[in-house]
């Protein structure tokens, strides 16, 4: 969606007047009237403003940018981390129940990877070349659909089997060769598992989610895909590496549970939890 398709869209469903509007953001209804009629584009300060709007109303803004299918001719670097090492050809054949289903993760940084694999003596990184021409990738935006995602690959939406919103998660990444998404990294776990069991909103999540700055990863869910990909080198971590990650993972853990923590209890009495999420959906 365009801007001026995305401030209607967001204060029809405020049910606000354009007046009304641009008194919450703190601008002139002047400047509401030229961004709807295409005359300006709103500047990234009132787009945060509008986004801090959405959060407080209980309207994730993702559904405005949209969860995209995209195709691209770009061959990017990525890094993936192996309990034992790769043995053999790239497989989307992870673990079941990973958060975006069986496939082949891949980090946009070493330190994601690293953190994963740091308990494991046999551990090794491998940098990697991805070539994602022609490929059909689910871009899919942090908020409330990608905790849906992750809910569903996780089987926490089985309650919900048959409803429509059960539906939608699930065909969401049909036919899709990657999904690049963000990652549910040891800081975001706990946070997400609150959400799930029905102990914290909606809105305290995705106001963790953003405060948390996750990075995206990059998952090959095809076999069309992993043929794509390229190891162009592989690192073994040594006894000490492994210790020093350790420490470091275990400090941005606490720390980022404990920034989690006071999101949560900030923003306990607003929004929806994931039961009347599911409800909502049926």
């Amino acid at each position: 969606m365009k801007n001026f398709e995305i401030i209607k869209d967001i204060r029809s469903q405020l049910n606000l007047s354009q007046t009304e509007l641009a008194q919450k953001l703190g601008v002139s209804f002047a400047t509401i009237n030229r961004w709807e009629n295409e005359h300006c584009e709103p500047s990234q300060i009132a787009i945060n403003a509008i986004k801090r709007l959405c959060a407080q109303n209980n309207i994730d803004y993702s559904q405005f940018e949209g969860n995209r299918i995209i195709t691209t001719d770009e061959v990017i670097t990525l890094y993936h981390g192996s309990k034992a090492g790769i043995n053999s050809t790239i497989q989307p054949n992870s673990r079941d129940k990973c958060d975006f289903g069986k496939g082949f993760y891949m980090g946009t940084n070493r330190i994601q990877p690293l953190t994963l694999i740091c308990n494991y003596p046999k551990a090794k990184l491998y940098t990697i070349k991805a070539n994602l021409s022609g490929l059909k990738i689910l871009d899919i935006e942090i908020g409330i659909d990608w905790a849906l995602l992750v809910a569903f690959n996780r089987g926490k939406m089985e309650s919900a089997k048959g409803t429509s919103i059960y539906k939608r998660i699930e065909t969401m990444s049909e036919n899709c060769d990657i999904i690049i998404g963000f990652i549910a990294n040891d800081r975001m776990f706990v946070v997400l598992d609150r959400f799930f069991n029905g102990e914290i909103t909606d809105t305290a999540l995705i106001h963790s989610l953003s405060a948390l700055k996750l990075g995206k990863q990059y998952v090959a869910l095809t076999e069309k895909a992993c043929s794509q990909i390229a190891i162009i080198d592989e690192l073994v971590l040594s006894e000490y590496d492994r210790e020093k990650l350790k420490k470091e993972s275990e400090e941005n853990r606490s720390q980022g549970i404990a920034m989690a923590e006071e999101l949560c209890r900030k923003y306990r009495r607003d929004g929806r939890f994931f039961d009347e999420i599911l409800k909502a959906g049926e």
